[in-house]
């Protein structure tokens, strides 16, 4: 039986993971990713769970297809998932599109024990119900039961085959609306570019991306309801500001191209101490000489420079982070928790909400915890992102109610 039987509420999972790892080394990520999933499905016990993959297939979609298919029907039909009897699966397959492909995928799972659970058709504006195990790949722009967009060319000018963007769902679960976001924003290109303005041009791209999806999502085309955006938003620390407190007492050494006097390395040295090396920053390399910063009390005393979402602060809520940086982990099976040394950890997996789906959380009288935000896998090799998750139920009542809607419920099954 999912849920708790003392907490009251619907039980809702939702998990952000960036997966473009588990198609490279399929046979042993895929096994330990899985496991590290089940698991959390098992602990939280959702009625309703949603899964919002990115980098969905690996960086060859095309040579994935077929490890593709065998991690979907793994999650649809394993004996840990048995009691979810409904399921909608969306996958942008669409591979060969440079304007529409995002390499995103959409999971959802509705327990047996839910009932009247329903999905909204953007194109008829009205809910319908869901029943049976379906799956939508290749040309999503044709799927009425969702929204797909993948950002402009010009929002990230230099990187000539972006795949992000993000899909949009509706769902009425215990008579509740909400919509869910996937979402992946731009990475950053160069640590070098990034080390040099506060905050950093990468950062104003995610920021004008991330806006766009927001008014995208409240505009006048349909009903305003509480929406969570989870996914990968690649949102960095502020790199300039790490760069002085972790070197504090550094010199720098520059060292240019002998070609083009273009800076290719910085090197932070310690002043003293035989100017020892502290940090060597290139394009793609951060290579600092301690990593239990990172580690040490989950990294928490570097969330003062988690800065990025500060701007949405009246859109987007959410939850403490109390685990460490979920990127970039090393892709070496038997390398759990060890990160690599090419960019600066940070927290680009999270799950946010607007300030009305914070209010759908049920916070238990009791001493039960009841709201979990955590990673999954913290000593597993889960490829370079760790998933993250917020556990949480939804009171009975709470929300927007889709109740004046149930007609057309009724008259229009999925």
């Amino acid at each position: 039986m999912a849920g708790k039987a003392a907490s009251p509420g619907t039980a809702v999972l939702l998990v952000t993971a960036n997966v473009g790892s588990l198609f490279d080394d399929p046979e042993t990520l895929q096994k330990n990713w899985l496991r590290e999933f089940y698991q959390v499905v098992h602990t939280h016990k959702p009625h309703f769970m949603a899964l919002h993959c990115q980098e969905f297939g690996g960086k060859n979609y095309e040579a994935s297809m077929s490890h593709v298919d065998k991690f979907v029907k793994e999650l649809l039909s394993s004996d840990a998932m048995k009691e979810y009897s409904r399921a909608r699966v969306y996958l942008d397959e669409n591979f060969r599109s440079q304007e529409h492909f995002t390499a995103l995928g959409s999971f959802y799972f509705l327990h047996e024990s839910l009932k009247n659970i329903y999905q909204f058709d953007f194109k008829a504006k009205k809910y319908k119900k869901v029943t049976g195990k379906e799956i939508y790949s290749d040309t999503l722009e044709s799927t009425p039961m969702l929204e797909k967009e993948k950002f402009p060319q010009d929002y990230f000018p230099e990187c000539k085959w972006s795949r992000k963007g993000f899909i949009r769902t509706r769902w009425c679960v215990a008579d509740c609306a909400f919509d869910l976001v996937n979402i992946h924003l731009f990475h950053d290109a160069s640590n070098l570019v990034a080390w040099e303005t506060s905050p950093s041009v990468y950062s104003g791209i995610r920021h004008k991306a991330l806006g766009y999806v927001l008014d995208r999502i409240i505009d006048q085309r349909f009903e305003k309801v509480s929406y969570f955006v989870f996914g990968d938003f690649n949102f960095r620390l502020d790199s300039k500001s790490v760069v002085e407190t972790l070197c504090t007492k550094a010199t720098v050494q520059t060292v240019r191209a002998a070609d083009t006097n273009e800076v290719v390395k910085l090197v932070f040295r310690e002043s003293d101490n035989d100017r020892k090396v502290m940090l060597q920053l290139e394009k793609k390399l951060f290579d600092y000489f301690n990593q239990e910063v990172f580690h040490d009390n989950n990294g928490t005393a570097l969330l003062e420079f988690d800065k990025e979402l500060s701007v949405f602060k009246d859109r987007l809520y959410e939850l403490d982070i109390s685990f460490p940086p979920s990127y970039p982990y090393s892709e070496e099976s038997g390398q759990g928790q060890r990160y690599m040394n090419t960019r600066c950890p940070a927290w680009c997996d999270r799950v946010l909400m607007s300030p009305s789906a914070r209010e759908l959380i049920l916070k238990s009288e009791s001493e039960e915890k009841v709201v979990t935000y955590d990673h999954i896998g913290p000593n597993v090799c889960m490829g370079d992102h760790k998933p993250v998750f917020l556990a949480f139920r939804i009171a009975p009542g709470a929300g927007k109610r889709c109740h004046r809607h149930q007609r057309a419920l009724r008259e229009t099954p999925l």
